[in-house]
């Protein structure tokens, strides 16, 4: 299973209304340590799939969202619940760290 995209289109209901935890993956193809993170995500993902929805945003298709979010480097994560950001990781991390950040949701 991969992490789905989000776009400026569908971002008000893929992130902001969701139920529960969502972590957006911002993004970009020519990226590596963006490249490097996305298998990672996609097994966190695969292992909690009742616990957390990850997401990924292509930073150069989206640059509103990439600004109004105050993205000035990649890769950077953030988890959205109930509409608001709740946590911050920025740069690439083993699966143990970002486990570690993310175990307010999925531990």
């Amino acid at each position: 299973m991969t992490a789905k995209a989000t776009s400026s289109s569908t971002w008000n209901e893929d992130v902001l209304e969701a139920d529960g935890p969502v972590l957006v993956d911002f993004w970009a193809a020519w990226c590596g340590p963006c490249r490097m993170v996305a298998p990672v995500l996609d097994e966190i993902q695969a292992e909690n799939p009742e616990k957390i929805t990850i997401l990924k945003l292509n930073v150069d298709e989206n640059p509103d969202l990439a600004m109004k979010y105050q993205i000035t480097s990649i890769p950077a994560m953030k988890v959205f619940q109930a509409g608001e950001v709740k946590t911050t990781i920025i740069g690439a991390k083993p699966k143990f760290a970002l486990e570690q950040d993310l175990a307010p949701y999925i531990g």
